[in-house]
């Protein structure tokens, strides 16, 4: 009876073997071919922003380009620190991908006691947009220009309130230069998300709003625009002064891409990173980011993690100046 047992243990444990050298050897045939599944894109913000417009504009022709469908995952919260502090646990195979807001992906970090990531965890693939900031107040409000309502907010600290999406974000930061250069002090009432933080202001809830350029270009017929943060007038609002015009030395804009959790491997992120650059610059893309008053800026991989080190250390010498860090 041994004797016979021998070759049958040796049959199944070679049996065995050969299954599961087969099941790896499809595996790795699956891993080889990126991708072959679904690719989830998380927008770390609310739907109807500014991440998620720019999204649902490029899902189609990502898809196509890339052969496979792509799945829009909203994950607002703490000014897009709960869907970046997500993304640094997800598996580096590039099936999660997310959009990364500059300065947002940077402040997070700097000022929260545990945001759950650090900035460079956020590997960068494509930078396709920025958006230039304005603040409004409503055409029929008691404010006709950016003098008059900083005034009022110096001779009345804190008595004006002034809505933005997120804490410690670009609008925020925007809010906290404004009163650092100008001596005035407003209340901020924060929102989850840009479209929150407009319907919060159209609807009487915050007297003034610092917002993205395609929102005060959205509404113009209900708003004021008393300044906007680029360095030379913006070719969407030719009338409205920058705020440098005004004797207010800042800019304000928030810059957007896409970024991959760390480790994902350099031939994945250049999948990525082609897929986007021949999406974002396509004629069908590129004319409606403009038709809805956003800037387009092309960025590949390497560029972009490089302009994000140069942002980083120009804001740490604003939130120092400012004393937030």
């Amino acid at each position: 009876m041994k004797r016979r047992s021998i070759p049958l243990v040796l049959i199944i444990t070679a049996c065995i073997f050969l299954s599961s050298t087969f099941v790896f050897a499809e595996g790795m045939q699956e891993e080889e071919v990126y991708p072959s599944k679904p690719v989830t894109y998380i927008i770390p913000f609310n739907p109807g922003g500014q991440s998620d417009i720019t999204a649902q504009y490029q899902k189609e022709d990502l898809q196509k380009v890339l052969g496979e469908n792509v799945i829009i995952k909203h994950m607002p919260g703490a000014g897009g620190a709960v869907a970046w502090a997500s993304l640094v646990k997800e598996k580096a195979n590039g099936y999660t991908i997310s959009g990364n807001n500059i300065p947002h992906i940077i402040i997070q970090p700097l000022v929260r006691e545990n945001a759950g990531y650090e900035t460079e965890e956020l590997i960068p693939v494509y930078m396709f947009q920025t958006t230039p900031i304005g603040l409004a107040v409503m055409k029929e409000g008691r404010f006709g220009s950016l003098k008059a309502l900083i005034d009022y907010a110096k001779a009345h600290p804190g008595e004006v309130t002034v809505g933005g999406s997120g804490t410690h974000s670009g609008h925020h930061l925007a809010l906290l230069q404004l009163e650092y250069l100008t001596g005035a002090k407003f209340t901020y009432i924060p929102a989850t998300g840009a479209a929150p933080s407009v319907a919060n202001f159209l609807g009487g809830h915050t007297e003034a709003l610092f917002a993205n350029s395609n929102d005060l270009y959205t509404h113009l017929d209900k708003i004021t625009v008393l300044g906007i943060g680029t360095s030379g007038r913006f070719k969407a609002f030719p009338k409205v002064p920058t705020f440098i015009e005004q004797g207010v030395d800042m800019t304000a804009g928030i810059d957007r891409g896409v970024c991959v959790p760390p480790g994902t491997p350099d031939d994945v992120i250049k999948v990525l990173e082609n897929a986007f650059a021949e999406i974002c610059t396509m004629p069908t893309f590129v004319n409606k980011m403009e038709e809805l008053a956003f800037e387009v800026k092309q960025l590949g991989a390497d560029e972009f993690k490089k302009y994000i080190a140069k942002r980083k250390q120009e804001i740490i010498t604003t939130l120092k100046e400012l004393g937030e860090i």
